[in-house]
């Protein structure tokens, strides 16, 4: 549907026919887009509506001191802060992941929901913008429930992390009989969303500790036990359909001993490819991923101007956008998603590069890197043995971390076991 206006020129009242476009979604129907010079502010018993400058097309507006983007598709977005709860005697230690806002929302603080009934009512307090607290005086055995809510500039709730449980118990004390104190060991769960029966990842300070498989829905549940007292750095990341890895998510957390520590609300971000690495200005450029199913993936274009634009993920995660580069400068581009669902939202994934010129091609296949290639050429030689030979007895760096991980024993390290491997796949 269209609106037709009619504008007077400096000849006096000349019906010059202009259009506006029908905004809509399958939750509202924004009829009458209202247009203003000076901005305002309109109230009813139902809504309130904060107008925005006049404009005469969608566009960005820059200048030292601001960022302007014009238009009705530009909506604001944050991620999920993920919530995590150690009990200890009498306590229970919260600490979250910061909540990322884009486009005109910031974050003033957060506050606290606390109950002892599962999905609340819940006791809200403000802790300021701060990324840990430690609720004291609770009782031991009994549990309890939290939420942590980001608050915005005005104070106004813009997103809400998923509950967390943790019951509090007694310290324990050292036995008899001569024997000395082992303290009790500590477990910690993950759960959240990734994409629809893939495999999820854990990593326990950058070695792979344990992995698990993603049911239907994407939700996925992993544990790890048998941890001393201390601070972990733990990371998640899936691998889709394709083989398309995932951004990694990174939790520090420190453990009590004892304590068992569940961190929820975990959105795994979309992975992302385009078909295109080089796309001739003007066509269209696929953009295509795996996320959650049935959420609204929002992909953004980088460009001296970014673009926004969101497309649904089907029942199996599996989302499409064909962009059209008209707008788009010669030169090179990225783009990269996010994904929101049921008041949940990710964060930005892997960005992937792609340039517009005067031509067309496809990207490169990537090569397959099979077991014990650390060099990826296909054969297992000397060149293989020589370069993980460097890396014998000392740390590794975080991106032969990560080939030591899919091609060799994945411990972390090299060593004999590492050896054998490559021997077992020699190919010369």
């Amino acid at each position: 549907m269209r609106f037709r206006f009619f504008l007077w020129s400096i000849f006096g009242f000349i019906p010059i026919l202009c259009f506006a476009q029908l905004y809509s979604s399958s939750n509202f129907v924004l009829e009458n887009p209202t247009l203003t010079l000076s901005g305002g502010r309109a109230t009813s018993p139902s809504f309130e509506y904060y107008s925005a400058i006049g404009e005469t097309a969608i566009g960005e507006y820059t200048s030292g001191n601001f960022l302007y983007r014009s238009g009705f598709l530009y909506f604001p977005v944050v991620s999920t802060p993920i919530l995590s709860a150690t009990a200890v005697d009498g306590q229970v230690v919260l600490s979250w992941t910061a909540a990322s806002p884009e486009l005109g929302w910031t974050v003033s603080g957060y506050e606290i929901g606390q109950s002892t009934v599962s999905g609340g009512p819940y006791t809200f307090t403000s802790v300021g913008n701060v990324l840990g607290v430690v609720r004291s005086g609770l009782s031991n055995g009994t549990t309890y429930y939290f939420v942590v809510r980001t608050l915005d500039a005005f104070g106004t709730v813009i997103a809400t992390s998923s509950q967390v449980s943790a019951m509090p118990v007694g310290s324990s004390s050292p036995g008899g009989g001569g024997g000395g104190f082992i303290p009790a060991s500590a477990s910690v769960t993950f759960s959240g969303r990734a994409y629809p029966e893939s495999t999820v990842t854990l990593l326990r300070d950058s070695q792979i500790a344990v992995t698990t498989i993603a049911g239907p829905d994407a939700r996925f549940e992993i544990s790890l036990s048998g941890l001393s007292g201390g601070s972990y750095i733990f990371s998640l990341y899936s691998t889709d359909s394709t083989g398309n890895r995932s951004a990694s998510v990174t939790i520090p957390v420190t453990l009590a001993p004892g304590s068992s520590t569940h961190i929820s609300g975990i959105f795994i971000a979309p992975t992302i490819a385009v078909d295109k690495s080089l796309v001739r200005k003007g066509e269209n450029i696929a953009i295509f991923g795996q996320t959650a199913p049935e959420g609204t993936v929002i992909i953004s274009v980088h460009s001296g101007e970014e673009f926004l634009v969101n497309t649904p993920s089907d029942e199996n995660g599996v989302y499409l956008y064909n962009f059209d580069t008209s707008p788009l400068e010669l030169g090179d581009h990225s783009t990269k998603s996010r994904v929101t669902l049921a008041g949940e939202a990710s964060p930005f994934g892997n960005s992937v590069p792609f340039a517009v010129g005067l031509t067309t091609s496809t990207p490169v296949e990537e090569r397959v890197c099979k077991r014990a290639d650390v060099n990826c050429d296909g054969r297992v030689n000397l060149v293989d043995f020589s370069i993980a030979a460097y890396w014998y007895r000392r740390t590794l760096s975080s991106e032969f971390l990560e080939v030591e991980s899919a091609r060799l024993n994945g411990d972390g390290k090299i060593d004999l076991v590492d050896f054998s491997i490559m021997a077992y796949y020699w190919s010369g």
